[in-house]
This record gives structure tokens, C-alpha cells and sequence, in this order.
């Protein structure tokens, strides 16, 4: 070994043992001062191989030494503020890699101590002086040079984990500069520093390796800290990017030297950060098209396993495929998959709503990227693939599919057949769907710059969601306007004035019907006009002035339901009526008292064509609502009138029958098999009826009956059907009461309990995890009132 490095190894023995045992305050100041000449800033420097010695082989260890001797009275030999900041400086000037592992290391292993709030303060002065910049440069130039990768991993798993280790160690007494909130911000601007290095370090020829820079991000975006870091950095890319070549290959780089074990949190943060997809194109470059994991994160991931990004996001995504020759071709296979599973009738059935409302975005955001050109080499494909999906979510029972399935559907035959006649369907248009129907107009930044030159000098395109409106109203001619004013005065000759026929009454052929069976009979017997007439006329006023009439009605109602010979549409209005029935039979009526008019009565949605559930959180809600006591200072509230439930001695009649033989099929009709849409509205029926039926004698036998129905078809495939079971539990508990639900049912509600737990935490559909939590509230707070009572 060269004498010169055996002298800087003797002198740093020399000054380790020295500040050791010393206690003389000039004999401690000259030792650092000798040792301070191998870190630069001195009159007589050492040579340069005596500092690469120093730093490479005894640097770590005198700072140890340092930190080791490090106490209260040893302090205070250093007198002047020069000395303090001499011992400062070992820290705030050497190597930033050694440095910063043994702040951390000492950090990690000392007990709460006057030591380790000092090396918490010198970190805290090495973060706020760019050490971290620092510290990734060291790296940077050792990976050219070959350094150990133990010791860069080390250093690695420490940066991206400080406010981690800073945390459990100083709990509440942590500084601000370490929570992550702040840290990793301040690394995203350490990060673009060292880009800054980097990119003056190629400009003037020489080579420097990015890779660490990389796995920093990398590992950061894994530890889901993706938003705050990215925010930082690629608000500085962009700018650099615009118009620097530079820049933009060291952007490509710094993403596509991410381990590919951190390439799906890399990716998904820079697609939700960036401002548009252009940017994304300028900092990503063709990453998808050179990386395979990237292009499975991006073309998969993002858009068939996962549903929770914003639509903003899914333009980016979707944009940036279509802003380059090589990645469109990726944008048609993307849009194929789309249409594929939004045409499979198990995705339909299985996958939650949100899920097929996100992917329904994507395809139409694809269309709106697409060619003509290259829809016509796809024209078949796509027409029966689009077939085949607007079967499947026609089918579907809930109405917010079926919407869906038709606003795509008539996009997508748009697109495809421009030239053909216009698919359209009849619906309401809400939020959602006008949402939907803009998607398929690009913005102006996602439009490629081959197409945006052209603009100007182009007719806009047409799209399906294109509404031409006249601006100006249209002016008759002068002809027509004669026309109309020869008429005007012809009608003003005419003075004539009406008779009166206000109380004239028109002359019936038949006789009206007395009693309400022979209003059945007529109305099931041979057709007759005039006679359909009259009972029609007459059959409500006979159903309200007999108080049995009810219980007459719903025993044919409740028999035909079953009969053959009935449409879908028919059985389902059976089951309308007897729900707006039950309500109305529920609620109070006293003729002889009036209706307070600050009095609100409790409400339930019935189901009609166009509804999926009523609304039970607000029956819950007014039902919890009304058994909460309250104490409050002013004016009391009136009580409403009190009167008997007429729904109670005819419920069973309404609720029984309709149990009986829903799992016997008929020869056009079968509830547990094509027929679901009305095993679903059967069973939101009997929901409703197990709620009016709150207070009734019969309450409890139906509520075990209930209960048994909703056991049968707990695992039923239909979404509806699942809501509606969740539904009739909700009533059940809300209906019976306690005692009788503790007591007689036990067991059906252990059951019950251990299937809601089942689908709040795996059912796809939201409402029905909803529903299931609900419910477990429910049972909770009746478990908890009865141990009060």
C-alpha cells in the first residue's frame, strides 16, 4: 500500500482515539480541523488520492466516532459558535451517502437521549440543505463506476422510507420536515435537482447512469405515495419537456428504467397527474409499446380490472394511445376487449354497476378516437359484438344497465354505420347519460397534430349526440301569410255563442254493476265494450264505500298472479296493486278528524316500470327516526290521529298467496328461470307488504315466512332479485317486533346475520353491500335494546 494512504490511515486512528478520551477543548478542535482539510475548504489540501482514500475507506467510521463521543459535557469543550459548526460540517458537507445512512442507522438503534435529539437535528439540516439531491447524485455516479448494490439497496429502502422509521421512533415528537405530507414533495423536487445534474452532465459529453433515480420513484409510488411526489415532479417535466429533446429522452428513460415490479404504481400516477394526453405522450413517449408490463397496466389493468379512476383519467389513458402510429394499434385491441367483455352476459350479471358505467366510458372514448378508416376494416366485428351487448344489457333488470346498454349502442352504431338509419331508443335522459353522450366529442387537446392542422379549413364532425337546433325562426311566406289572415277573419264572423252543457249527463246503455263480484265476472267474462265501461267506471267507488271489499279483491288478485294466460307486464301490475293497496290501507283515516297540515305522513317508494328499489334508506330512517326519543325545549309536535291499521286484517291474504308457488314452473312462466326481472319485483313486493304490516297480529308469522323465502334465494345470480331479498330483511326487522324476532326466530336470524356478513364484504353490487350493512346495524341495535329492556 502507498505510504500516503497508510499516513491517512494512521492520522484518523490517531484522531479517533484522541477525541476518544479528551476532554481539552483545543486538543478536540484541532483534531477536527486536521481531519476537516480531507472534505476540502483548507489552505493546505491534501492530494487527491489521500481524500479518495479518506472518503471511500474511513469516512463512515469517523462519523461514528463522532456521534459515539457525542454527550452533553463533551459539547461543551466546543465554546465558540465555529466549533459547533465545525463538527457540523463532517455532516453537511461529506459524502451525502455515508451520511445519511449513519444519521439514519443512529437514529434507528439510540434510545430517547440529548444524542439523539441532536442527530435528529442535523438530519433535519441535511434534508433542508439538498441533501437528498446529494445523496442521489453520489449514487448516480457510482452506478457508472460499478458500486455495490448492497449498499445502494441499503440506501434505497432508506429514502423511501424515512418518514416511516422518523415516525415510530420519535411518535409525537416528530418534526414536520419528516411527515410524508412534506418529505416526499421535497424528495419529488431533490428528484428533479438531480435531473437538472443529469442533464447538464450529458450536455457536456459525459455519461451518467439514471437507474437509482428510477428505483427511488419506483419504490416511493409503491409505498402509495404515487400523488405526492408525481405532483411535484411532473408539474417541473412538463415545462422542461416542451421544447428540450434533452429532456424528453431523459424523461423516457427515468420511466423506463422503473423495475417492472413498480411500473404499475409509476404508470397509474403519471396517467393521473398529467393535464391531458399530450402531455402524457411527451413524458412517457412509446413506454407502452417497449415495456410489457407497461402495456399490460395500461391496456388491461387500468381499464378491465380496475374501475375507480375519474373519466379525466380514462381520456388520458385512451388519448395518449391515439396520439401516435405505433400505439393506435394498441387502441383498437383495447377497444375490441371493451366491446368483448361489455357484450359478455356474465360481466353484465356479475360485475357491479360501476364497473360497467366505467368501461361504457371507455368505449365510447375510443370511438371518438377512431378513424373511418380504420372502424371500415372492423366493421362486422364491431356491429356483432355491439349486437350481442345490447341484447345482454336489454335483458338486464335494473334500468340503469339497460340505459347504458342503449346510449353505447347507438354511439357505436353510429360510428360504425354512419350511412345506415339511426339506431334510437326512448329513455330519460339524466346526468349520467348526457355524460356518456359527450364523451364521444374529443376535446381539442386529445386530437392529433395531423388532424389538428387541418381544422380550421374542415366541417366539424358529425356525432350521434349532435342536435342541430335552427337559430332563427323560420318566417312564413307571403302567401301563407294571407292564407292565415283570410282564415282569422272568416272565424271572426262567426258570434255564435255555446250552449251550456256543464250538468248534462250522458246516457249510459248499460247498467252499472252493484256488487264488486259481479264486476270480476264481467271484466274475466266474454268482451263486451259497454259493459267494461260502466264496471270500470263504478268498480273503485264499490272497492272503497265495503270494508270486506278489500280482502275479496286481493284473494283474486293474489290467485291470478299464478294463473297461466298472463303477459309479464300484467303479473307485475298485479303485484303494483296490491302494494299501493297495502299503502294506502296502512296509513290512518278518520273521517270525522281533519289532517294536520304541518303533520308529514311516512312515505314508501312503490315500484313502478321505470324504478329498481324504493328507496329504503328512507324508510329506515323515518322508521328509526320515529322510536328515537329526543328531548327538546319549545313547542311539542301534534300527534297524528290515532286509528286502527286497515291493512292488518287482510294482510295475510295479500302476502300468503303470493309465497306459494314461486318455485313451480308454468308453461310461459317460470320465476326461477328466464322470468327473473318479475321474481325481482316479487320480491320488493313482499317487502313492501311486510312493512305496512308493522303492528299487525300476523306481522310475525309473515316475517318467519319471509325470512324462509329470502334463505331459498340468498344466492340468486340477479342483482334486482338480491336487492329486493336485502329489502324484505330490512322490513322484517323493522316489522316484527323484538321479542318475537329474538325469540321464535333465532335461528333463521343467525342465519340471516352470517349471509349479510357474507355479502357486505364479496357481493359486486354496491347497493346490496349497503343494504347488507344496514341490516347488520339493525340487528345490532335490536340486540342492544332488548338487553336494556
Amino acid at each position: 500500500m502507498d505510504s500516503d494512504l497508510l499516513q491517512v490511515r494512521h492520522i484518523v486512528q490517531e484522531a479517533i482515539g484522541t477525541l476518544s478520551v479528551s476532554r481539552d477543548g483545543a486538543q478536540i478542535f484541532e483534531t477536527l480541523r486536521t481531519i476537516k482539510s480531507y472534505l476540502g475548504g483548507t489552505e493546505n489540501p491534501p492530494s487527491m488520492k489521500e481524500k479518495e482514500e479518506f472518503t471511500r475507506n474511513h469516512f463512515t467510521t469517523f462519523l461514528q466516532c463522532l456521534i459515539s463521543n457525542l454527550s452533553l459535557d463533551w459539547l461543551e469543550q466546543f465554546q465558540s459558535d465555529e466549533d459547533k459548526e465545525l463538527w457540523d460540517c463532517f455532516f453537511l458537507e461529506g459524502p451525502a451517502d455515508q451520511t445519511f445512512m449513519v444519521l439514519l442507522d443512529t437514529i434507528i438503534s439510540t434510545a430517547p437521549s440529548f444524542r439523539l435529539n441532536k442527530v435528529v437535528d442535523v438530519l433535519e439540516q441535511f434534508l433542508q440543505r439538498a441533501g437528498l439531491s446529494a445523496l442521489m447524485w453520489e449514487v448516480c455516479k457510482q452506478q457508472t463506476q460499478a458500486g455495490p448494490p448492497v449498499l445502494q439497496e441499503a440506501i434505497l429502502n432508506k429514502v423511501a422510507c424515512l418518514p416511516d422509521h422518523l415516525g415510530n421512533k420519535l411518535q409525537g415528537e416528530n418534526r414536520p420536515v419528516f411527515f410524508p405530507q412534506n418529505y416526499f414533495p421535497l424528495l419529488g423536487v431533490e428528484t428533479v435537482q438531480v435531473l437538472e445534474r443529469i442533464s447538464d452532465s450529458l450536455r457536456g459529453g459525459l455519461d451518467c447512469s439514471i437507474s437509482f433515480v428510477s428505483q427511488v420513484l419506483g419504490k416511493v409510488c409503491m409505498h402509495g405515495r404515487q400523488k405526492e411526489i408525481l405532483n411535484v415532479l411532473v408539474s417541473h417535466l412538463t415545462d422542461r419537456t416542451q421544447s428540450d429533446c434533452i429532456w424528453q429522452r431523459i424523461c423516457w428513460r427515468l420511466v423506463e428504467s422503473v423495475p417492472d415490479r413498480w411500473v404499475e404504481p409509476v404508470v397509474c400516477g403519471f396517467v393521473q397527474a398529467v393535464a391531458g394526453p399530450a402531455v402524457l405522450s411527451r413524458l412517457l413517449g412509446n413506454l407502452v409499446v417497449k415495456s410489457k408490463k407497461a402495456q399490460f397496466v395500461m391496456t388491461q389493468k387500468m381499464l378491465l380490472l380496475q374501475y375507480s379512476y375519474p373519466t379525466m383519467v380514462l381520456q388520458n389513458l385512451l388519448g395518449y394511445l391515439a396520439l401516435d402510429n405505433m400505439r393506435r394499434l394498441l387502441l383498437i385491441k383495447v377497444l375490441k376487449e371493451l366491446l368483448e367483455t361489455w357484450g359478455s352476459s356474465t360481466a353484465v350479471k356479475h360485475s357491479p354497476v360501476e364497473q360497467q358505467l366505467y368501461i361504457s366510458k371507455a368505449i365510447l372514448i375510443c370511438l371518438s378516437h377512431l378513424k373511418e378508416a380504420e372502424i371500415l376494416s372492423d366493421r362486422q366485428e364491431l356491429l356483432t359484438v355491439m349486437m350481442e351487448g345490447m341484447k345482454c344489457h336489454l335483458d338486464s333488470n335494473l334500468p340503469q344497465i339497460r340505459h347504458m346498454g342503449m346510449v353505447v349502442a347507438e354511439c357505436v352504431s353510429a360510428r360504425v354505420m354512419p350511412e345506415g338509419p339511426a339506431l334510437k331508443f326512448q329513455y330519460e335522459e339524466d346526468d349520467e347519460i348526457r355524460e356518456l353522450k359527450t364523451l364521444l366529442i374529443q376535446r381539442p387537446e386529445q386530437i392529433p397534430d395531423s388532424d389538428s392542422k387541418s381544422i380550421g379549413n374542415s366541417r366539424p364532425a358529425m356525432t350521434p349526440c349532435t342536435i342541430l337546433k335552427p337559430s332563427v325562426k323560420p318566417q312564413p311566406s307571403a302567401s301563407e301569410g294571407l292564407d292565415q289572415e283570410d282564415d282569422s277573419e272568416l272565424d271572426s264572423d262567426d258570434d255564435l255563442v255555446p250552449y251550456d252543457m256543464s250538468e248534462d249527463k250522458e246516457l249510459k246503455k248499460t247498467k252499472a254493476p252493484t256488487y264488486i263480484r259481479d264486476c270480476i265476472e264481467i271484466l274475466t267474462g266474454p268482451e263486451d265494450p259497454d259493459k267494461y265501461e260502466a264496471t270500470m267506471s263504478t268498480l273503485e267507488t264499490l272497492i272503497r264505500k265495503n270494508v270486506a271489499a278489500a280482502r275479496e279483491v286481493a284473494q283474486f288478485l293474489t290467485s291470478e298472479f299464478y294463473s297461466l294466460n298472463y303477459s309479464l307486464r300484467q303479473r307485475m301490475d298485479i303485484l303494483d296493486v296490491l302494494a299501493r293497496a297495502a299503502q294506502e290501507l296502512s296509513q290512518p283515516f278518520s273521517p270525522k278528524a281533519k289532517q294536520l297540515p304541518s303533520l308529514k305522513q311516512p312515505s314508501i317508494q312503490i315500484l313502478s316500470s321505470n324504478s329498481s328499489s324504493p328507496d329504503w334508506q328512507k324508510v329506515v330512517d323515518e322508521r328509526i327516526r320515529s322510536k328515537t326519543r329526543r328531548f327538546a325545549k319549545g313547542q311539542s309536535q301534534a300527534k297524528p290521529p290515532s286509528a286502527p291499521n286497515r291493512f292488518g286484517p287482510v294482510a295475510g291474504h295479500f302476502f300468503f298467496p303470493l309465497l306459494r308457488n314461486f318455485d313451480r314452473p308454468l308453461t310461459t312462466f317460470d320465476l326461477l328461470g328466464d322470468d327473473h326481472l318479475v321474481l325481482a319485483r316479487l320480491t320488493h313486493t313482499l317487502a313492501i307488504l311486510m312493512y305496512f304490516a308493522v303492528n299487525t297480529v300476523v306481522a310475525a308469522a309473515m316475517g318467519k315466512a319471509l325470512l324462509e323465502f329470502v334463505w331459498t334465494l340468498r344466492f340468486h345470480a340477479d342483482t334486482y332479485v338480491r336487492q329486493g331479498l336485502l329489502s324484505s330483511v330490512s322490513s322484517t326487522l323493522l316489522s316484527v317486533p323484538a321479542e318475537c324476532l329474538l325469540e321464535d326466530m333465532t335461528e333463521e336470524l343467525l342465519e340471516t346475520q352470517a349471509w349479510l356478513a357474507d355479502v357486505a364484504e364479496k357481493d359486486p353490487d354496491g347497493d346490496c353491500r349497503s343494504l347488507a350493512l344496514q341490516n347488520l346495524l339493525l340487528m345490532e341495535n335490536l340486540k342492544k335494546k332488548t338487553l336494556e329492556t
